[in-house]
């Protein structure tokens, strides 16, 4: 406590925010192993349990276009602590007695949770614009890379801990014990965090949700597409593919997406590295045009594959290993963008309409995920993910260039 004390304002609430969001990331994605565990263990085919994450996809997609609203009326530090109370509330919604565990039960709790996520991420990104100067660029592209990544890398750990749980403690255990450790951090947070972080000086109105600004409309349109093309494969058709077609016990699928989450978050956070930070770039509308079409081709180039000779598993696991690399950098650079192009006041609401956008891509992904898949096979999603990626791409011509140095 006395090195947090002699740490920097702003230092001190960057750490707040990022273990926020690290210990919310940490059981969003347990959660999400239980929940595919425990229902695959009672019989759930993989489309009904991917039925079950619909709200949550659903109700994020509504919490972003709303949360970026609140976060500008009530404050960044009010949105973030409603959204763990939210969690904890989700998680025992969940430690009801298994005969309530109805598919509608299930579904409403993972609603609250998507909530929960979206307005905890929306706060988090939102806290770092007001962080940093604006003339420090690279610093901010640093932050948000260091928060983006950590997260997801998190998130795949939290796959690994919602298995370990099941296993040691068992599924309402597990539930009791992650809302026990994560109520006692939204005490803290209560408690810790800066208030009326956020709060625009001049009131917005409702119709203020839509986003007025020219680039982060194109921005936000680019990331729909990015984020179908990834969820169009990896939610439902990759780990069907796994287990029905090389024969995986679930415990390896979870393993390998866990992995790839990681993998995929470590990326994220040398991003500013990857794309020239060190040699004084700062990335504009050019840059993430340039990463698109380098991800273009490959989801296309890995169903041309998978039908060739070559053994199937170099193909599609060594493929989807480069695709996570490039698509870190990608959304790395999105989310530095988004909060770049953002206005200092109020800026919860341009970067809630992005990632409204963002949620609404996932949710696509997911339905088209279990339905291409279920009708056409892997290969056909992976095109469609090809197509997803060039038209992020087409529409990254229009965003903004510049030329400014760090």
């Amino acid at each position: 406590m006395i090195a947090l004390s002699a740490l920097a304002p702003e230092v001190r609430q960057y750490l707040l925010v990022t273990g926020n969001y690290w210990a919310f990331t940490l059981t969003d994605g347990a959660l999400r192993m239980l929940v595919v565990l425990h229902f695959h263990a009672l019989g759930y085919s993989p489309l009904q349990i991917a039925a079950l994450f619909l709200f949550y996809e659903i109700f994020g997609v509504i919490t972003n276009l709303v949360g970026g609203y609140l976060g500008a009326r009530l404050g960044l530090n009010r949105t973030m602590n409603i959204g763990l109370g939210l969690q904890v509330a989700a998680l025992l919604m969940l430690t009801v007695p298994v005969t309530w565990l109805t598919i509608p039960w299930v579904m409403g709790a993972q609603a609250l949770s998507g909530i929960a996520k979206d307005l905890n991420k929306m706060s988090a990104k939102s806290s770092i614009k007001l962080l940093v100067p604006d003339g420090q660029q690279g610093q901010l592209y640093k932050w948000v890379a260091i928060l983006t990544g950590s997260k997801n890398a998190l998130k795949g750990v939290g796959f690994f801990l919602g298995g370990a749980l099941l296993a040691l403690i068992g599924f309402k255990g597990s539930l009791f014990a992650m809302a026990g450790v994560l109520a006692l951090i939204w005490i803290s947070s209560l408690i810790l965090l800066k208030k009326d972080l956020g709060k625009a000086k001049a009131k917005p109105r409702f119709r203020d949700i839509l986003s007025k600004s020219r680039a982060i409309n194109i921005l936000s349109a680019a990331r729909m597409f990015l984020f179908g093309a990834r969820d169009v494969w990896f939610v439902v058709a990759l780990p069907v593919y796994l287990s029905s077609v090389f024969g995986w016990d679930f415990w390896k699928v979870g393993g390998f997406l866990a992995a790839w989450v990681i993998g995929y978050g470590i990326v994220q956070s040398f991003a500013p590295n990857i794309t020239g930070k060190k040699q004084g770039r700062v990335p504009d509308g050019r840059a993430a045009l340039w990463w698109a079409l380098a991800l273009a081709g490959l989801p296309a180039a890995i169903a041309l594959g998978l039908s060739t000779g070559v053994s199937q598993q170099v193909v599609l696991l060594g493929g989807l290993m480069v695709f996570g690399a490039l698509f870190a950098v990608n959304s790395s650079l999105h989310s530095y963008l988004i909060v770049s192009y953002a206005k200092e006041d109020g800026v919860s609401l341009d970067v809630g309409f992005y990632y409204m956008s963002n949620a609404l891509g996932r949710l696509i992904g997911t339905v088209l995920s279990g339905w291409v898949y279920q009708v056409y096979g892997l290969g056909a999603c992976l095109w469609i993910s090809s197509a997803f990626v060039l038209l992020a791409a087409l529409i990254s011509i229009a965003l903004p260039r510049h030329a400014e140095a760090f």
